[in-house]
């Protein structure tokens, strides 16, 4: 069995390394870079990584052009702010050993969010299907939460894919705000309808299902900041639709 790797970019120097270096169990890493001004670039090739440039295509467009542009049938696609852990990189080596039993695997992702791993608040744990066969499965989503639609049997692996997050607050605002108007074009797009009560009571409703239904409370003060954050998300993204679609 041999893996081909893949990562989208635009402007990574701060993670691409980490990621690149957990992918030992890879025959290829293939990084498909979407004009980064930055050295993300130069540290991937340095790495051993081969480098594609492409125009950006959405998310799942874009990683379903990495996945083309892979030698091998299999991949493990990974973002570049998450880095496999050495339990999950050895589950792999002994799928790769032993031959896969699945079209498709899910993997538990743990992330680090303000420096503090979370283990509830709904983060955890979050499985995702990364590793799989390009020929059985693909990418698909047209906005935000993209995710591998899978035409064949899926097995699940138990170690985790570690997912770095936002080292501050700052920098949550700054991703908030561009995943916030994305979801508001898809809404859009779908013709959803936001009336005030969604404005009102949904941001409330996310707090508490984040923080005491999904024990957020447990994750100590990065869990408090994490519902309030889910609430502010669920407050933008729908106050974006209406002044997108009303002006107002």
């Amino acid at each position: 069995m041999k893996l081909s790797a893949t990562i989208i970019t635009l402007n990574e120097e701060r993670n691409i390394a980490r990621a690149i270096e957990s992918l030992r169990c890879c025959d290829e890493i293939v990084v498909v870079d979407s004009g980064s001004t930055d050295r993300t670039v130069e540290i991937a090739e340095k790495l051993g990584a081969r480098v594609v440039e492409a125009s950006w295509l959405g998310y799942a467009g874009q990683k379903n052009t990495a996945s083309e542009r892979a030698a091998n049938d299999w991949i493990l696609s990974i973002d570049a702010d998450e880095s496999l852990s050495e339990a999950l990189e050895a589950e792999i080596w002994r799928i790769k050993k032993e031959g896969p039993r699945h079209d498709a695997y899910t993997m538990p992702r743990l992330a680090q969010y303000l420096g503090r791993w979370i283990l509830h608040s709904g983060w955890y744990p979050d499985r995702k299907v990364r590793l799989f066969d390009r020929r059985k499965a693909q990418w698909v989503g047209d906005y935000v939460h993209e995710s591998v639609k899978v035409e064949g049997s899926v097995g699940h692996l138990d170690s985790n894919l570690l997912h770095f997050t936002c080292d501050s607050l700052s920098e949550h605002l700054r991703t908030m705000d561009r995943y916030t108007t994305l979801a508001a074009e898809q809404m859009i797009d779908l013709k959803q309808y936001v009336g005030w009560h969604r404005l009102v009571f949904d941001p409330l409703w996310t707090f508490f299902r984040t923080y005491f239904l999904k024990l957020g409370f447990l994750d100590g003060v990065e869990g408090l900041c994490i519902a309030y954050m889910a609430a502010f998300y669920n407050f933008v993204k729908y106050a974006k639709v209406r002044f997108m679609r009303f002006g107002r």
